[in-house]
């Protein structure tokens, strides 16, 4: 299916600078049925913002049918342009992560999903998927998932989660919503078993908290590293065959 990229810039309450947040689209095309409508998906990003694999992700996703909405998750602290796979980038965006405010996560969630269901291709159906940070801020033990009108999510390597430190202070309450029944979605959780990010102790936590909650939910954990899924600047730990045959199982979950 033929796809079609734009963006949208949406003003926000958290924007210290009073800079909106661009939100880019990516929507299918299908020629002769312009009124056509399609089932949203909320791509939340790494620390880079949407970068090449990203957008290729999320790509890949929109020619399967859906529309897909992807936040600029750093629009506080400059603009939407990528940030650069380099030590100098990776500090900007890991510093950016714990500066942000919680409530502007959250803000940019709703607003992303807000601009997705006001959409003409789109049904109203909402889902979400993420990787690294982005797996944070999506999972249905994450933030998006938070919002009743996100059905599903799928998190790839969802950073932060089981310590607690995701923004301003280094403590949020992702966790401590999923014990409380703020979840009401379905939630795929996707992790390498050789993540530093997240350990094995970290995984268990995350997958006790689903379960203990009865969070409907699938823990997958595969023979892989730190984004395994990014097709580009990976360090050596992209698994194409891997990520290939996850895709399918994220899709058949959205």
């Amino acid at each position: 299916m033929l796809i079609q990229k734009t963006h949208v810039d949406v003003q926000v309450n958290y924007a210290p600078n009073g800079a909106p947040i661009r939100i880019f689209i990516i929507s299918p095309v299908i020629d002769g049925y312009p009124d056509a409508k399609f089932p949203g998906v909320v791509v939340f990003s790494e620390i880079y913002q949407v970068t090449g694999p990203v957008e290729r992700f999320a790509g890949q996703i929109a020619s399967h049918g859906y529309v897909v909405a992807c936040p600029s998750s750093f629009h506080e602290f400059e603009g939407p342009e990528a940030i650069p796979y380099d030590a100098e980038g990776t500090d900007r965006g890991n510093q950016y992560k714990i500066e942000k405010e919680l409530g502007a996560y959250d803000e940019d969630a709703t607003v992303s999903i807000n601009l997705l269901a006001s959409l003409p291709s789109c049904n109203g159906r909402i889902a979400a998927t993420g990787m690294c940070l982005g797996g944070h801020l999506v999972r249905s033990v994450s933030r998006a998932a938070f919002d009743p009108r996100v059905l599903s999510s799928v998190c790839f390597f969802a950073t932060d989660i089981h310590s607690a430190t995701l923004g301003r202070g280094k403590k949020d309450d992702t966790l401590v919503r999923v014990k409380r029944g703020d979840v009401k979605g379905e939630v795929m959780m996707i992790f390498g078993k050789q993540d530093t990010h997240v350990p094995r102790a970290g995984r268990d936590l995350i997958r006790s908290t689903l379960e203990d909650h009865n969070v409907v939910s699938s823990f997958i954990e595969v023979q892989a590293q730190h984004a395994f899924i990014r097709d580009e600047s990976s360090k050596g730990r992209w698994d194409a065959a891997l990520t290939r045959n996850l895709f399918g199982m994220m899709i058949g979950t959205l």
